[in-house]
């Protein structure tokens, strides 16, 4: 291993290499993707996809890791690629600053996909995706609710693993039909979500170390990789979601067999 990364040794000798091998993308590289980008720049990840068409605002200085106020106006991955340079030498790095619907085609390159969009329906797309040709996708986000009777805002939140063949966010009961209809029904209505650093960065970090776990299997004897945390920021407790106890054994929503490029055919 290198002397930078000595410090990490347990996590394998092949570490280094594992991770200057493997390919990531990220979908959304503000909040929560600004955490991810900069944690595997670290780790030692030194190729990556970048997915996001928005350009920096005042509003993101709270929170979006590695911009200062002169990026105001920049686009997002322009920070992201500044983060990725100082840390590692030669990264390569493919930038898309288009919603990752527009060119897709990038994501088959990837060994894993952390999604960190703000829609249900994005997730239910980059998902689908995902599982069409077996990349695992690590999904993060966050959201505050409104105070009720005078009782204070909620701060809640996710970490889930989307992992071939194992349970989707259909199975674990985040995605849902009625979740989805009430979005479509109201979704920007009441502007934009209230975003603070923290819980990204929490939600993020754990997703980096499900990644870690996957491509290294460091800590052993974990026979089934299925996560589905829940956070409450009120309470600073990540945990295990109780749905877990219910969740099936394998995923019914995506088949296996079902894998490539759909076909399509005239009604």
């Amino acid at each position: 291993m290198s002397e930078r990364s000595s410090r990490q040794s347990f996590l394998g000798p092949d570490s280094d290499d594992i991770f200057q091998g493997v390919k990531v993308a990220i979908v959304g590289v503000g909040g929560g993707g600004a955490h991810i980008i900069q944690q595997l720049a670290h780790i030692g990840f030194n190729n990556y996809i970048l997915y996001d068409p928005q350009r920096i605002e005042e509003t993101n200085l709270n929170r979006l890791v590695g911009a200062a106020s002169s990026d105001v106006g920049a686009l997002k991955t322009t920070v992201s690629k500044k983060v990725i340079h100082s840390l590692r030498k030669n990264p390569f790095i493919e930038i898309h600053n288009v919603g990752w619907q527009e060119e897709p085609e990038a994501l088959r390159q990837a060994d894993i996909i952390f999604s960190c969009l703000d829609s249900f329906a994005e997730r239910r797309d980059l998902e689908a995706t995902a599982r069409r040709y077996l990349i695992p996708c690590i999904d993060i986000g966050m959201d505050v609710f409104p105070s009720i009777s005078e009782q204070p805002p909620r701060m809640v939140g996710q970490v889930i693993l989307s992992l071939p063949g194992e349970p989707c966010m259909k199975c674990f009961g985040y995605l849902n039909e009625s979740s989805l209809a009430r979005e479509a029904a109201g979704y920007g209505a009441t502007g934009p979500n209230p975003q603070v650093i923290w819980p990204n960065g929490i939600l993020a970090s754990t997703a980096v170390g499900i990644a870690v776990q996957l491509l290294t299997g460091w800590t052993g004897g974990q026979s089934k990789l299925i996560y589905y945390l829940s956070y409450d920021g009120n309470s600073n407790i990540l945990a295990p979601h109780p749905r877990l106890d219910y969740v099936p054994d394998k995923c019914a929503h995506y088949p296996l067999s079902n894998v490539g490029d759909p076909a399509y055919r005239s009604a």
